[in-house]
């Protein structure tokens, strides 16, 4: 049902310094721009939006996935020409190994309203279904944290109503996934790694992707009953706890997942 992450929308206090980290330095497409919104082409199917908004901003993780045959190379880039530091461990790393058989491999920065961002790569995703799209060769937003009171009852929901798998099931950390969108639902109470940020709720919309706009009918009656804040003939919004959560009909195939060889 749901097939990825189609839109990611969160608040800046500068438009200039959001266009001159995503477009000028990590090499990201200006797809829109307004006096108050800028909006970024990730990749053919995902947009990064950002609206300037005159209050503080909570900051929020979310991770790209990109090869992993080109992950030093795409490191290198940040480092040597775009100039980008990258964030450290307690025992001084940049680099995470994360898998004992070195399945996985990750990094940390920041950006200028604070942001924790990721760069990950997994060694099973299969590198010739999604094209790499530009200097960080980003094959898809994969991760987007939501912070919650209550880990077990937002999950749950995520994982009864949309059919999302669960991964990682702890009291106070669990994936619930759908397609290739990894939403990361964490407790406020528990800190973000590498370097023990607080898991703030963000101000920020997520847009799932769905499988077309029967999926879309479908998710529609499910949420029969949320606080729906918008519906249209491609889209429905609702609102549950700290964050509006938008299902768009998009033309991803359903079976994304399998094709990427996604456990």
């Amino acid at each position: 049902m749901i097939t990825h992450f189609a839109d990611f929308r969160l608040h800046t206090v500068s438009l200039n310094g959001v266009r001159q980290f995503y477009n000028e330095r990590l090499g990201f497409p200006v797809a829109f721009e307004s006096d108050r919104e800028i909006r970024f082409q990730v990749t053919r199917d995902t947009t990064l939006t950002f609206a300037e908004a005159y209050e503080p901003v909570a900051p929020a993780h979310f991770a790209f996935e990109v090869p992993y045959s080109a992950f030093s190379e795409v490191v290198a880039y940040m480092k040597e020409e775009a100039g980008i530091p990258l964030l450290r461990w307690p025992d001084g790393r940049e680099i995470d190994e994360f898998d004992e058989s070195g399945a996985g491999i990750n990094v940390y920065f920041r950006d200028g309203d604070g942001h924790l961002l990721e760069l990950i790569a997994h060694r099973y995703v299969r590198e010739d279904v999604l094209p790499p799209c530009g200097p960080l060769k980003v094959m898809y937003l994969r991760e987007i944290g939501f912070p919650v009171d209550e880990v077990s009852g937002f999950r749950e929901w995520m994982s009864r109503t949309f059919g999302m798998k669960l991964a990682k099931v702890y009291d106070d950390f669990t994936f619930a996934i759908g397609g290739t969108a990894h939403a990361i639902v964490v407790s406020k109470q528990r800190r973000w790694i590498p370097i023990g940020m607080l898991s703030l709720p963000p101000r920020m919309t997520v847009t799932f992707g769905v499988g077309g706009r029967e999926a879309l009918a479908r998710i529609r009656e499910l949420v029969e009953g949320e606080h729906i804040l918008s519906a249209g003939e491609d889209e429905v919004t609702i609102r549950r706890g700290d964050y509006p959560i938008r299902f768009a009909a998009t033309d991803v195939p359903a079976d994304i997942a399998a094709r990427l060889n996604l456990p």
